[in-house]
């Protein structure tokens, strides 16, 4: 394979790995943050 393809290939790989895993870490904060202020404040969900 040509070197820059392979580059290009890595680079690609490891943005679309981490943008995949900051998407579900997020997902799971907001729903931790919105419940912890549900049960604290009484604050709807949908806020």
């Amino acid at each position: 394979m040509n070197i820059v393809t392979l580059l290009i290939l890595i680079v690609g790989g490891t943005a679309g790995i981490f943008s995949t895993f900051y998407i579900v870490i997020s997902l799971f904060v907001t729903l931790g943050y919105k419940i912890y202020r549900k049960i604290k404040y009484g604050i709807s969900m949908f806020n």
